[in-house]
């Protein structure tokens, strides 16, 4: 009988506001026991925001361009965010989309869920596609730097193709959406 595989011990070597790292000691698939380190993080959800009906022949969406400091610049991105304590990810693609736009939308549906980094955080970001939107104004943090722009669904794919679209969640969300789009 072989020993189940996964965590073994582990310790917390930092706390932050949004991740906490562990050294966990970890056995392995071939039985073998090292050392991993990994980043806790609450989870994430992330929405495609559709301004017009998506099942039309080019849809309009909103793609958020904002600061990020990782990226050293700007990058697109479809509206997200960290799970708040005990909030469900259909809660919090909502709240996003309100805080992030300032839209609200008559309806709100689970498309996937992926993990961005596997290699060494836990995070999973839950996507969601949102329609029968209405503005509002946004409730953005300090920390969030960022402009609204409207597109056609095909510019925002086409900025997927050309490498303009560097985000993993966004390039997922979109191209999963054109294909949820197809599949109906």
């Amino acid at each position: 009988m072989s020993e189940a595989i996964g965590r073994i011990s582990g310790r917390r070597v930092y706390s932050g506001r949004i991740v906490s790292l562990d050294v966990d000691a970890v056995r392995f698939p071939d039985g073998s026991v090292g050392e991993m380190e990994l980043f806790r993080h609450p989870g994430a959800s992330a929405v495609v925001p559709f301004l017009s009906d998506p099942f039309s022949p080019d849809p309009q969406i909103l793609l958020i361009r904002q600061y990020r400091y990782a990226a050293n610049g700007f990058l697109y991105e479809i509206p997200a965010g960290r799970l708040d304590p005990g909030e469900e990810p259909l809660e919090c693609a909502r709240r996003e989309l309100r805080e992030e736009t300032g839209c609200m939308a008559e309806s709100v549906q689970f498309m996937c869920t992926m993990f961005p980094t596997p290699g060494f955080c836990d995070e999973r970001i839950h996507i969601f596609m949102a329609e029968g939107l209405t503005h509002g104004e946004p409730g953005r943090e300090a920390d969030e730097f960022m402009e609204v722009e409207t597109m056609p669904l095909s510019r925002a794919l086409e900025m997927v193709e050309k490498g303009q679209i560097q985000d993993g969640k966004t390039a997922l969300g979109l191209l999963f959406a054109a294909g949820y789009r197809v599949g109906k």
